[in-house]
């Protein structure tokens, strides 16, 4: 199946938001709180509206969830999940690291995704059967398959504590070539592009994951979640080069 214009409206979608939020950079925004203390600004509220405007003209049998309150039934079997502003703590600081994300689901699969990061210029996209890709690049996971030529990312180290494997996992990082921590979805996108071998989350919502996912699988990486299952929905993910995915399930089932 082409998803041609499903990417279409995807790029555009996502060029527009992160010129939007980078107008928001250069003039000033409004930070509040959130429930969970996470951080939320007009930028992110707006960038959503921008998306689920365009996506919902071009497509108004899909469904909509966006982290800040875009939602409508799908009438379809598809439906768009979007995160405005990936890790608003960098934008707000003003980090590089922050991503406009945007995937399509369809009968709760992702298929289509696209992971923006306006600062730094770099738009990954994928399409099921249609491989992955970093601007005009094609891009494909690592080869590497032994630790010690592997690099690790980490994400979320106030919930790594709280994971069965916390005791373990310091002598398991140890092995690691290097460990690094990008700020989640630039650390799925170093897989993705075979620049590292491995990235855990601890915790994470479908909108964090739905575009990853596609993309790391289309460029021939591994993801799942802690338990095996290999869900959006699964509130933790990992994605991996191919050949340390056996390694890297057995750490996750209690091996060292």
């Amino acid at each position: 199946m082409s998803w041609e214009t499903e990417l279409e409206v995807l790029r555009s979608a996502a060029d527009g938001a992160g010129e939007l939020a980078l107008r928001h950079r250069r003039g000033g925004f409004v930070v509040d709180s959130k429930a969970d203390h996470s951080p939320v600004t007009t930028a992110d509220r707006e960038c959503e509206r921008l998306i689920a405007g365009l996506l919902e003209e071009a497509f108004p049998d899909d469904g909509l969830l966006g982290e800040e309150g875009a939602a409508k039934p799908s009438r379809s079997g598809r439906r768009w999940i979007i995160d405005p502003i990936d890790g608003t703590r960098d934008f707000v600081r003003g980090g590089p690291s922050w991503a406009v994300l945007v995937g399509l689901e369809s009968e709760g699969e992702p298929v289509a995704g696209v992971c923006f990061f306006p600062l730094l210029g770099d738009m990954y996209v994928a399409s099921r059967g249609g491989g992955a890709w970093r601007n005009a690049d094609r891009i494909e996971a690592s080869a590497i398959t032994t630790l010690s030529q592997a690099v690790l990312g980490l994400t979320g180290f106030d919930n790594l504590a709280r994971q069965a494997f916390a005791p373990r996992l310091l002598d398991w990082a140890a092995r690691f070539w290097t460990v690094r921590n990008f700020g989640g979805a630039l650390d799925a996108m170093m897989v993705a592009s075979g620049k590292a071998e491995a990235w855990i989350e601890p915790s994470a919502k479908s909108w964090d994951l739905a575009p990853l996912k596609v993309i790391v699988e289309e460029a021939g990486g591994r993801f799942f979640n802690f338990d095996g299952a290999s869900s959006i929905h699964g509130g933790n993910a990992v994605a991996c080069a191919p050949g340390l995915e056996a390694e890297v399930r057995r750490f996750l089932a209690g091996g060292s």
